[in-house]
């Protein structure tokens, strides 16, 4: 793997050093979706976006499925044989939640920028994620919890001072909101839509669907 890497950066006439690709791919493996909007990930995105074959092929005997999406300036890495470790309920219905919320932000047009970002308040939050499992969102802990857990997936971020521009939400404010992130489309596939409507069923058992998320690498495989 070494000479391989060391051959891509002698063919970048410099601009790239080898470990500039070994750390690209790491990145890309630990952490999923690498998003360009991030200040500290553009270069990592720019060495998966120009290498993206180069990078899959290395990637390919993990089982690992890698894309790129031009448009929405993202890198992702799907495990194509998901690990048997379950997500809890919650972090269940939270990211199936925001898969719908994205949809629905989809349909409406409320993409905020180039980055394909659908922004949310908590009060919208709320009031979708009773609307959607016939439950309460859970308490501020706890969804600070499942919050940060679906950071890890690649699927949401806070809203931080910066992003004021995005909407109305006053995210200088104790709750301010987040922004669910558009490989959520990836990484959750049509079908999670589908075991969303089965959780918001009036007749629900409240038991987790057949086969739900991974808790470390999420992937549409393992919410079909």
């Amino acid at each position: 793997m070494n000479s391989h890497w060391q051959d891509l950066a002698s063919n970048s006439n410099g601009y790239y050093e080898e470990d500039d690709f070994a750390v690209a791919a790491y990145r890309l493996l630990a952490e999923q979706v690498i998003y360009h909007a991030d200040l500290k990930s553009r270069k990592a995105f720019g060495i998966i976006e120009q290498y993206e074959r180069h990078i899959a092929k290395v990637l390919a005997p993990l089982a690992v499925t890698v894309g790129v999406d031009r448009q929405l300036m993202f890198a992702y890495a799907i495990p194509q044989h998901p690990s048997p470790t379950s997500a809890t309920v919650p972090q269940t219905l939270f990211a199936l939640v925001l898969r719908g919320l994205y949809e629905e932000g989809m349909r409406a047009g409320q993409i905020s920028d180039e980055s394909g970002e659908i922004i949310c308040d908590f009060i919208e939050l709320q009031e979708k994620y009773r609307l959607m499992t016939g439950r309460e969102l859970p308490p501020k802990g706890e969804l600070e919890s499942l919050i940060r857990t679906a950071r890890r997936w690649g699927i949401v971020r806070r809203l931080e001072a910066g992003d004021s521009h995005l909407s109305g939400i006053n995210i200088d404010s104790e709750d301010g909101g987040i922004a669910i992130r558009p490989a959520i489309r990836v990484i959750l596939g049509e079908s999670a839509l589908q075991q969303l409507a089965l959780w918001g069923a009036p007749d629900s058992t409240g038991a987790l669907p057949p086969e739900n998320i991974d808790a470390e690498q999420p992937s549409r495989e393992d919410i079909q």
